[in-house]
């Protein structure tokens, strides 16, 4: 890692297989430090890229949400909602973008496994209030590894559509709060942002 960071890492996180390190505790009101364990399962003892090898995981079915936000601004939100823009159909082209996003998610993201995918959701909806798209992805499979990347990829990639097809409009539109909302199945079974 040292030549990829420049420095070499504390000698208690160079290996994977036993990773700690000292976290300050969010829920105390006064500061004190407990030991967690971490493993970065992407990264070898040595510090080199690796695919984990999930053979011996359990098959389960496992489903992660997730979400983002296109902010788009008056002008453009009022042009998307009267499907007035050049390029066709916002929403439909940028649902069928982000479906296909999750399909396509091992070959963007190095490390991700090839997943047999079984259902993929994407929905877009306008918000009136901030000038908005707001997009949420789900995405499900009966397998070994969990479905965390795909959704997220799903939203990322349909908001990317979103920003394609109106930047001609106006290049201030951002996309932001890429985030998993929701996740279960596998060893570490259920989580949820809002918990």
């Amino acid at each position: 890692m040292e030549s990829i960071f420049g420095e070499p890492p504390p000698t208690n996180l160079a290996s994977s297989g036993n990773n700690q390190f000292m976290v300050q505790d969010s829920q105390s009101p006064s500061p004190k430090t407990k030991e967690i364990e971490v493993g970065f399962t992407h990264i070898g003892s040595k510090g080199e890229a690796q695919m984990v090898d999930i053979s011996v995981k359990e098959i389960s079915k496992r489903v992660a949400v997730a979400s983002c936000k296109v902010i788009l601004g008056k002008k453009v939100f009022d042009l998307v909602l009267a499907n007035q823009l050049a390029k066709g159909d916002v929403l439909a082209v940028a649902k069928i973008a982000g479906i296909s996003g999750a399909k396509q998610t091992s070959s963007l993201i190095p490390l991700c496994h090839n997943i047999h995918l079984t259902n993929v959701r994407v929905d877009l909806t306008l918000n009136p209030i901030d000038f908005s798209v707001e997009i949420e992805g789900e995405v499900a499979t009966t397998g070994k590894t969990g479905v965390e990347m795909e959704a997220m990829t799903a939203v990322t990639v349909a908001g990317l559509t979103v920003y394609d097809m109106c930047k001609a409009a106006s290049r201030y539109i951002q996309i932001t709060d890429v985030r998993l909302e929701h996740k279960t199945g596998g060893k570490s079974g259920e989580w949820s942002r809002d918990k």
